[in-house]
């Protein structure tokens, strides 16, 4: 494990699997934790099932998948090497504003270097993440895979999106094992009306506590010219979690909603409140993201080209802010040194970011 800090903000990674283990925010009196930590990972390792990948065992926080999903080009467990072996610590040092680490994967991916490059600034309730690919051959899906966690469920918002789909099945079809809640596949417009199994309507903004499901959805950019952004306003916590991106570099966000959907260890229906919020270019696995998919099809890159004499990378930004209530966040917006959060209820709140680091309008 190792930590470093700026004024205001502590980041912790577990280095044996590259996983953002804590990231922590002091703003006034208070102090925000904004990612989740698996309950089985302080168990002994006896507990676990035999054969889990190493980023199930030490799920925690956020993590790079490379490739997302089933790694079925090259060999390696779920969601590629990055999430699941070494990172080995390559700087880490004071900047004039606050500290920079950069760490470096000890195994390649297709061929390529993996770098992970973490700035934290004095002031800023945000981590700055780079992760780059050095060299390689062929191509590459990507994902970030942040989780937060709601003692009492929230409010979700983000940047306009043009389309909500669920693929083909869903993540726990055996009722045996576990349960879901959405219709698979579908298809909505609207992310407060999506189809449910049973016919029902299901708002995909408002996470509920009262309902057992694991489930998996993709969200795809609208041509809007800012910041992709989540935000999540978590109820008894009375935070925003906000997570941004450059549209260019990862079009689609997909979520991972797991309340208590899974039966089996180490799951037992014991994690609960989880939603991933994981921003990509990439569709499910990797064979599938290099081949046709309905994504490319609807005009959706789902993969990086690697080369010998190329360096390919994509930024991705995590913070948290205090709120008063759990009120949906209706818009959030980037200029010179700030970032500006406003609320459904017309609350504004502008907060110290680096509106340059996410180079919108770059291709990426």
């Amino acid at each position: 494990m190792v930590t470093f800090k700026a004024k205001g903000i502590s980041v912790s990674v577990d280095t044996a699997v590259g996983h953002i283990a804590d990231l922590t925010i002091e703003t006034g009196s208070r102090v925000l934790k904004p990612l989740h930590r698996a309950p089985w990972i302080d168990e002994p390792q006896e507990m676990l099932p035999q054969g889990l990948p190493d980023g199930v065992t030490r799920l925690s926080g956020d993590f790079l998948c490379a490739p997302f999903s089933r790694s079925d080009v090259e060999e390696a467990p779920l969601h590629g090497w990055p999430a699941n072996s070494p990172w080995d610590l390559i700087d880490s040092s004071a900047t004039a504003d606050g500290w920079r680490a950069t760490l470096r994967l000890q195994r390649t991916v297709m061929g390529a270097t993996v770098e992970k490059i973490l700035t934290v600034r004095d002031g800023h309730p945000f981590l700055y993440q780079e992760h780059a690919f050095i060299g390689g051959a062929g191509a590459i899906s990507v994902a970030h895979h942040p989780m937060t966690v709601m003692r009492e469920g929230g409010r979700l918002a983000f940047s306009p999106k043009r389309a909500v789909v669920t693929d083909a099945d869903p993540l726990e079809p055996d009722p045996a094992r576990g349960s879901y809640l959405l219709a698979y596949p579908a298809r909505s417009e609207d992310l407060r009306r999506f189809a449910g199994k049973d016919g029902a309507t299901v708002d995909l903004t408002d996470y509920r506590m009262d309902r057992r499901h694991e489930d998996f959805v993709t969200l795809i950019e609208a041509d809007h010219g800012g910041p992709g952004w989540a935000a999540v306003s978590r109820t008894v916590e009375r935070d925003v979690v906000l997570i941004l991106k450059n549209p260019a570099e990862l079009p689609i966000t997909m979520l991972w909603i797991s309340n208590g959907g899974r039966d089996y260890a180490p799951w037992n229906g014991r994690h609960r409140g989880v939603l991933g919020i994981e921003d990509g270019r990439s569709a499910v696995g990797h064979a599938a993201s290099l081949g046709d998919n309905w994504l490319k099809r609807e005009g959706v890159a789902t993969a990086f080209e690697l080369g010998p004499d190329r360096r390919v990378a994509f930024r991705h930004v995590i913070g948290a802010l205090p709120a008063a209530t759990d009120e949906a966040v209706q818009d959030v917006s980037a200029a010179m040194g700030q970032l500006r959060v406003t609320t459904a209820a017309g609350s504004v709140l502008d907060v110290p970011y680096d509106a340059q680091f996410l180079r919108i309008g770059s291709s990426g």
